[in-house]
């Protein structure tokens, strides 16, 4: 014999009344009939089915349940350093510690022309001249649920030479 295919039921709704199995977990609102999980943690990310019968038949429909943890602020690393002719070039490395499906991108706190600061991804690459002392740099990383922001400050490079 096979081993039956267990399934936990955290609701069920029949002719207007319903049982909640899980009142410590869950929250059903009556009024659009949807189901609040209480204080959502990442175990809760699995599939989930909805199942309505109708009589012989029964419509089953999947929930993929997705639980991302907020990012937290990402921190800005100077991770090489080459002091040129006037000019400054630095690797930067971005990172948030906490976070999941975390994106990095790069932008200019101050609308730049020369585009400094725009790139996709954790790492960025800047060489600018040392007397353009107003390039700011700002890192976002984010995820679906969240977006945090830290800023680079050209006059950074000046202390490292």
């Amino acid at each position: 014999t096979e081993d039956p295919q267990r399934k936990l039921v955290l609701l069920n709704y029949m002719n207007g009344t319903y049982t909640n199995y899980m009142e410590e977990r869950t929250r059903f609102h009556k009024s659009n009939f949807s189901l609040e999980i209480l204080n959502t943690s990442r175990q809760d990310r699995q599939l989930y089915q909805y199942i309505v019968n109708k009589g012989p038949e029964e419509e089953v429909w999947p929930i993929q349940l997705e639980v991302f943890e907020p990012v937290s602020d990402p921190s800005i690393e100077i991770v090489d350093h080459l002091p040129a002719n006037g000019s400054c070039t630095i690797i930067l490395n971005c990172t948030a510690e906490r976070g999941d499906h975390v994106s990095y991108s790069w932008g200019c706190r101050d609308p730049s022309p020369l585009g400094f600061c725009s790139h996709n991804g954790s790492i960025l690459h800047l060489s600018y001249p040392l007397q353009n002392t107003t390039i700011s740099c700002s890192c976002t990383a984010s995820n679906p649920v969240s977006s945090r922001v830290s800023t680079f400050n050209s006059s950074e490079c000046k202390h490292k030479q």
